[in-house]
């Protein structure tokens, strides 16, 4: 007999597992389908363990620079199987702590990999092949998304890896090829050579951080120059040569080939959506350029069957994932939510410097046709940064003259990450810049930069 359910949510990542705790907490009756551990990628092997790792190595890097701070340390070092064993006893107790939230809320979990067979059934195959089936009228698919592979280097695991291997290597390697200078390649490369391994980054597009401002792209290289990473842009990897004990990268640039050796290369370009063997095709459900086309809502063109997260066109990122489940389970139950605005996601880079950005670029505000007011506010002028050894970075803002909106923030430092809230909420109100600038920020902090960059940019900053 099928295990009978209101919602079932095939994914147990940061979209599934908290659509599932809202739809129990509207009164739903809850079943999640997930093949490996609860959290998904992000609790697992994402934002959580790499943020451990990322900490670890700021530790290091505190120790190597205590002189700077008038502190007298003994001879630093570290246990680089310890330290991989501490991010993921993070990780695993963040996993535990969702077993605790589904119990809480009475969600059950159904082991195995969940297939559509039709509208409100889901064929579940168990670990040992058998399987068994699964009815609700609602269906939730939460299935993420994975290392893209490139043609010229597939992953092998062992000299070619991607972000997983690269969270539980046994040793630190001494040289790396990372590929790929989004937010994870940035934050690897800055973890390893921290650590002490040679990196270089290797960047298709003309700047690394493609996404980011240009302004917040030049100060991250130029971080990351100081730090001793090599960075190349405007780069491709052609062929990797994995026969002898190390690898060989080629790489074409403007001025021709170059070789690299390394002992392991890191595949960080981008993901690629888990849509394989769900049963779309049978059932019709519409997919664009690899993702599922949805509503408002997170419907798709099948009703009863929606879809969330890095399956859904939109920024394949956990925030983002969770408040559209959390739409798509209220609009389910009859709550009317608001649609989720898009242009009002926050993005952030846990390397150091940090990065936070939301909203437009400079560029893009320029391209748009607006009439821009701009403000930047360096951290070398901001007493709370000088304190802390932390002034590399700035916050730049932008408004529109006509009118004062504040079409975007870029932020590069310390503890930037924590700051861009303040922007996001802001947006969300509809608040000038003229109202930031009267809002008081404490003194000293990092945040005050916000302040002060939007007292920049209409002729009214004290501090420059």
């Amino acid at each position: 007999m099928a295990l009978q359910y209101d919602l079932v949510v095939i994914g147990s990542g940061p979209g599934g597992y908290v659509a599932a705790i809202r739809a129990s907490q509207l009164g739903l009756k809850v079943g999640v389908i997930e093949r490996e551990s609860l959290g998904g990628i992000c609790l697992n092997w994402g934002c959580i363990p790499t943020k451990a790792l990322l900490k670890t190595a700021q530790v290091y890097e505190y120790l190597q620079h205590a002189q700077d701070y008038g502190l007298t340390v003994g001879e630093t070092g570290f246990d680089f199987e310890a330290v991989i064993k501490r991010s993921r006893g993070v990780a695993d107790g963040m996993s535990k702590g969702i077993n605790f939230l589904f119990k809480k809320n009475k969600i059950e979990t159904v082991s195995g990999i969940g297939k559509l067979l039709a509208p409100g059934k889901v064929e579940v195959t168990k670990e040992d092949g058998s399987k068994e089936t699964v009815e609700a009228k609602h269906i939730i698919l939460a299935t993420g998304a994975r290392s893209r592979e490139l043609p010229s280097m597939p992953i092998d695991d062992k000299k070619i890896i991607g972000y997983r291997k690269a969270m539980t290597l046994e040793s630190l390697p001494k040289r790396m090829v990372v590929v790929g200078s989004g937010a994870i390649g940035v934050e690897f490369a800055y973890f390893y050579r921290t650590m002490g391994t040679e990196v270089t980054v290797v960047e298709y597009l003309p700047r690394i951080v493609p996404v980011e401002d240009e302004d917040v792209s030049r100060q991250m290289e130029k971080s990351f120059k100081k730090i001793g990473i090599t960075v190349m842009t405007s780069a491709e990897v052609t062929h990797v040569d994995t026969s002898g004990e190390g690898c060989v990268v080629t790489v074409k640039t403007a001025k021709g080939d170059q070789q690299i050796a390394c002992d392991v290369v890191l595949s960080a370009a981008g993901v690629v959506t888990n849509l394989e063997n769900l049963g779309l095709e049978e059932l019709g459900i519409k997919v664009e350029k690899g993702r599922l086309i949805v509503d408002d809502y997170y419907q798709t063109n099948v009703p009863g069957i929606y879809a969330i997260g890095d399956i859904v066109p939109g920024p394949a990122l956990a925030h983002v994932a969770s408040a559209e489940g959390i739409i798509c389970v209220e609009q389910i139950t009859g709550h009317h939510p608001e649609p989720l605005n898009y242009q009002n996601i926050p993005g952030c880079t846990y390397a150091q410097p940090e990065i936070a950005s939301v909203g437009l670029t400079e560029k893009e505000a320029r391209d748009k046709g607006f009439d821009v007011l701009v403000g930047k506010f360096p951290f070398s002028a901001s007493g709370k940064a000088s304190a802390a050894g932390v002034k590399d970075g700035f916050v730049k803002v932008i408004f529109d003259k006509k009118y004062g909106e504040w079409l975007g923030a870029h932020m590069i430092g310390a503890n930037v990450t924590e700051m861009i809230a303040e922007v996001v909420v802001a947006r969300k109100l509809e608040t000038t810049g003229h109202e930031i600038i009267k809002s008081v920020h404490p003194h000293p902090t990092m945040s005050e930069a916000v302040m002060e960059a939007a007292a920049a940019a209409y002729g009214e900053v004290i501090h420059l």
